[in-house]
């Protein structure tokens, strides 16, 4: 025991002992800060190169090369942090050749176990590839509904109006529901009292509805009066269609009934 500790003692307060430490110690914060500097400009790179696509004449999808952008960098950095663990393990002299031959036998033994991992990347490889949904899109997944902040290969990230983010495996997501790619209609209903002339208070509702394109930018084109939807003997209900740009109707739907308000007001024309 005394020689042990004896043999501790000539080890730790040898020069040797400390120069070699200093030396490690210095490639580490060299590996540390090549790997903070290589993702850094790695990313940079990437994304000068995805500004280069986006003015080319070829017309790239904004929503994919923002999906493949935040990818791209992800992969990046997992790929520079992977290699930046080896170099470090190999600074302090540990055989990283064996350790990934044995990580690779621990790996088939708990392959089985690892299935949903597998599922979850493959999903996520299929929603890019297919372009189901892309960063930036307003999407309901399951009982997330807000817009998409990333796409990774194992998870999806979703951030709902009322600001939770919402981490979704991809192997998870079985139903999408994708409310940017076509154009979205707006219903606009309107209640008036009986006693008005419904004839007159239509073609003033038309020529209302024709001055609206103007007015909107996301407006399709001009909404369409549908007619009375019901009536009772205290209101009558008038409904109209907006075509709008993806996710823009609920906002156009409020404008239009500001407008509306004020419009029928200087017409004479009452609102039950």
């Amino acid at each position: 025991m005394e020689a042990m500790i004896q043999s501790w003692k000539d080890y730790l307060f040898k020069e040797e002992t400390w120069v070699q430490l200093g030396l490690i110690v210095i490639k580490v914060i060299i590996i540390l800060i090549v790997t903070a500097l290589t993702i850094r400009i790695g990313k940079h790179i990437i994304q000068k190169v995805f500004l280069v696509r986006q003015r080319s004449p070829l017309g790239y999808s904004e929503r994919r090369q923002n999906t493949l952008l935040k990818l791209l960098q992800n992969v990046l950095t997992y790929v520079v942090y992977f290699s930046a663990i080896i170099a470090i393990l190999t600074t302090f002299g540990i055989r990283v050749a064996g350790l990934l031959a044995g990580a690779g036998i621990v790996g088939l033994a708990v392959g089985f176990g690892a299935q949903s991992l597998v599922k979850d990347v493959i999903t996520g490889f299929f929603i890019i590839f297919e372009d189901q949904f892309a960063v930036g899109d307003q999407v309901q997944i399951g009982t997330a509904n807000g817009i998409v902040q990333e796409i990774g290969l194992r998870t999806t990230k979703v951030k709902s109006y009322t600001g939770e983010l919402h981490i979704i495996p991809n192997g998870s997501i079985l139903v999408v529901i994708n409310y940017s790619i076509y154009n979205s209609l707006a219903l606009i209903d309107i209640s008036v009292a009986p006693e008005n002339d419904i004839p007159s208070m239509e073609k003033n509702m038309k020529e209302f509805l024709e001055e609206l394109p103007n007015k909107y930018e996301d407006l399709v084109k001009t909404p369409s009066y549908l007619g009375v939807q019901s009536f009772d003997a205290s209101e009558i209900v008038v409904r109209f269609t907006a075509e709008t740009i993806p996710t823009k109707q609920n906002i156009v739907a409020r404008k239009i009934r500001r407008d509306l308000i004020e419009f029928l007001e200087q017409k004479g024309i009452k609102i039950s």
